[in-house]
């Protein structure tokens, strides 16, 4: 079985030596590997960049992100580019281009403007927003939607790892759009398609992911949400793809934090069951701005699921993720 990448070096793990300089103790992590966690910045920097821009990735680098995630969706000439929906009305200035006026239409329960009616050229005339109100909107209208290649350039420049996700692919390939060869010849022409691969690739849908399994030894990260989302009589711990399915094609899972830990911050026994079946565990989203429970601060969150032996955490404010990280392995 193939394992998500998960040693990022010299790190966060070992503790200061005593002031009679004897040997430090590691902190005794809990990951898969016995590394410290990965730092996965979630959009990039989202909480102090608009989403998925080269900005906001190259922040989060600086932040101490170990990984960068950018989101794929297509246009209408088949490009790979960044962003989390696949309508554009929230995170771009689309509604202030008349030009595009005609290109809004109903999908849905929708009405909105949708990137595979846009050529890679036209989505280039748009500009990101953040689409969180309580956060910096000084950064608006300033900068381009990014290709996914864009996104691997910048990560080669940083020597960073990336996760990308691809969002819905099984809607785009309805339409004639299919994700999955431009994915595949992406990976290949940058040697991304082997098993020690610099990035994974997640999805929510498991199809997408079992084909892709067949295509590239890339290893691959099954996103998961409580079942309950879906079915309300369903138990709130089960997953939307049990672990033992995911284990027959990806090398890992992303849950929602939920399905981790208890809003009393009390372990699920998600993450060792994971781990007895070779899966590393990537939870989503800690958001400093957006905690799991009222009472519960992100610093406490985190550093729950930590101790718990979580391989990777995504999150909004990578910066925060980093300290808390930090200050557990120097403990």
């Amino acid at each position: 079985m193939r394992q998500i990448f998960m040693s990022i070096g010299v790190l966060v793990g070992l503790a200061a030596c005593s002031a009679t300089d004897d040997a430090a103790t590691p902190y005794a992590w809990t990951t898969l590997d016995g590394e410290a966690p990965l730092v996965i910045a979630h959009r990039g920097a989202s909480g102090d960049r608009p989403e998925h821009t080269i900005e906001a990735y190259t922040l989060a680098l600086e932040q101490g992100a170990n990984v960068i995630e950018p989101d794929l969706v297509m246009t209408s000439d088949g490009v790979l580019v960044v962003r989390h929906d696949h309508y554009l009305s929230t995170t771009t200035n689309v509604a202030d281009h008349p030009e595009f006026a005609d290109r809004r239409r109903r999908q849905g329960e929708r009405t909105d403007w949708w990137v595979e009616d846009f050529t890679l050229a036209e989505i280039r005339t748009l500009r990101a927003r953040q689409p969180w109100p309580q956060r910096d909107q000084t950064h608006n209208d300033r900068y381009l939607v990014p290709t996914f290649e864009e996104v691997l350039d910048l990560a080669a420049e940083h020597g960073s790892r990336t996760e990308p996700e691809i969002k819905a692919p099984g809607h785009f390939t309805s339409i004639g759009l299919d994700p999955l060869p431009e994915l595949v010849r992406i990976l290949r022409e940058r040697d991304l398609d082997t098993v020690d691969a610099t990035t994974a690739i997640q999805c929510f849908e498991p199809d997408f992911l079992a084909r892709l399994n067949t295509e590239v030894e890339t290893p691959l990260l099954m996103l998961v949400f409580p079942m309950v989302e879906l079915d309300p009589d369903a138990d709130p711990l089960t997953p939307t793809v049990s672990l033992a399915d995911a284990a027959t094609f990806a090398d890992g899972v992303g849950p929602a934090k939920s399905l981790v830990i208890t809003k009393d911050g009390l372990d699920t026994g998600f993450v060792a069951a994971a781990h007895a079946l070779g899966l590393t565990v990537h939870p989503w989203t800690f958001r400093d701005d957006v905690p799991l429970a009222e009472n519960v601060d992100i610093e406490t969150e985190l550093r729950r699921v930590y101790e718990l032996g979580v391989d990777g955490v995504f999150t909004d404010f990578p910066a925060t993720a980093v300290r808390v990280r930090s200050e557990l392995g120097d403990r």
